[in-house]
């Protein structure tokens, strides 16, 4: 689909579009600020930085939970409205991490707040991908994914700008803005209509698993090598301007700010090279082509030139987790599409949870430089992405429903 052609899509498919982009926006942004923060939490409660990613662990180890309760219900009951359940749920958990008072409250905090955080994409990637007509899959995935970025770029933002005014609770204390986003939703997006012609109950969604369970392990090990792609190549960053590199918080919040940019813009980019030459080329080509950039990306020593290959590095990563939200839902059985491709990503979260902490002993076992720890992880990642991609299925354009959606 050509860009001058999104002017195609009518007002309730960008209604979708928009809010499932800003729930997958705001849901990264609550989840990226633990990320700059985890040092000076530590500071807190006297204690060292690896205790302290164990929460950052604690969140992505419990997004499976979340993206099963909440698919499953999505399958049951419609997208929509729990699509708003599980907004509110996060923006909650994400504003009461403010007034935590010791690590262990942090670690149920974040826990909870992991479930909630695993619900959102599935639901909302489902929502969208079903509202849109097919030839639209592509440029919208990359839309999309993009939301993940956006939230690291806005966070990157606040950040630079308010955390020497406001420290790391109050930080968390604007977690409570996307709670907005519910009246968007409630007043401007339409219930799925794949959704609303299939209507699934209970045993259906329980024989559609069963059914596709080789395909489902398959897309679980795909999201495992993309979720340690994605997070081996983010998470560590901002300790590495900060702690290695002794950056300040408004240069740390400008690296990443710029770096946030070029994923922002490699999901939009690849998502439609992936609708002009397939899902899994294109997946290939990006992942590949990233090995190539590590070494500007993790062993420069000026702001500029960590800024360009933190730029480069994201445009690429980001470029092939562009292609997710349409291959995924592509690939999910018609019956499970809420549940499916959400619960293959958040397990695939789960199995990939530890990569900040493994970054962080890696750091620590080549003295404090974790330049060489992102580096050895996403040097190996890559490979891994591009291998599973590239021999795995695709149904690119497959149809949702019997009358497929207007062009």
């Amino acid at each position: 689909m050509a860009w001058k052609e999104l002017g195609n899509l009518n007002a309730k498919q960008w209604n979708a579009i928009i809010a499932c982009y800003l729930g997958w926006t705001l849901d990264a942004f609550d989840y990226f600020i633990l990320i700059f923060v985890f040092p000076d939490i530590g500071q807190t409660f006297g204690v060292e930085h690896t205790p302290v990613t164990y929460a950052v662990w604690l969140t992505l180890a419990m997004r499976p939970v979340g993206a099963f309760l909440f698919g499953i219900l999505a399958d049951r009951f419609g997208r929509r409205p729990i699509l708003m359940l599980d907004i509110i749920c996060y923006s909650v958990l994400g504003f009461a991490s403010g007034f935590v008072t010791s690590l262990a409250m942090l670690y149920f905090v974040r826990a909870l707040f992991g479930i909630a955080m695993g619900g959102e994409w599935g639901v909302g990637a489902s929502l969208t991908m079903e509202t849109i007509p097919p030839s639209a899959r592509g440029l919208i995935s990359g839309f999309l994914q993009a939301g993940y970025p956006s939230g690291y770029l806005l966070a990157s933002i606040v950040y630079a700008l308010v955390f020497d005014h406001i420290g790391w609770r109050g930080m968390f204390m604007i977690g409570a803005l996307p709670a907005l986003l519910v009246l968007f939703v409630r007043f401007g997006v339409d219930e799925s209509p794949a959704w609303l012609e299939r209507k699934p109950n209970a045993k259906q969604i329980v024989l559609s698993v069963t059914r596709h369970l080789p395909l489902f392990i398959f897309v679980v090990l795909l999201m495992t090598a993309f979720n340690f792609y994605s997070h081996g190549t983010q998470d560590s960053y901002p300790a590495f301007l900060k702690l290695q590199h002794k950056f300040n918080s408004q240069i740390v919040g400008t690296i990443t700010a710029i770096a946030s940019i070029g994923a922002i813009l490699g999901g939009i980019v690849f998502g439609q090279i992936s609708q002009q030459i397939g899902r899994r080329k294109t997946i290939v080509i990006a992942a590949l082509v990233s090995i190539l950039v590590i070494p500007i990306w993790a062993f420069s020593q000026s702001p500029m030139t960590l800024a360009v290959g933190a730029f480069i590095m994201q445009f690429l990563v980001q470029g092939a987790w562009g292609v997710i939200p349409a291959h995924l839902n592509e690939l999910s059985p018609a019956e499970v599409r809420g549940t499916f491709p959400g619960f293959a990503y958040q397990l695939g979260n789960f199995f990939a949870a530890a990569n900040l902490t493994i970054q962080a002993m890696l750091a620590d076992h080549f003295g404090g430089n974790y330049g060489i720890s992102m580096a050895i992880i996403s040097g190996l990642i890559g490979l891994a992405v591009a291998g599973f991609a590239g021999f795995g299925p695709q149904a690119k354009e497959v149809q949702f429903t019997g009358a497929a959606a207007a062009e």
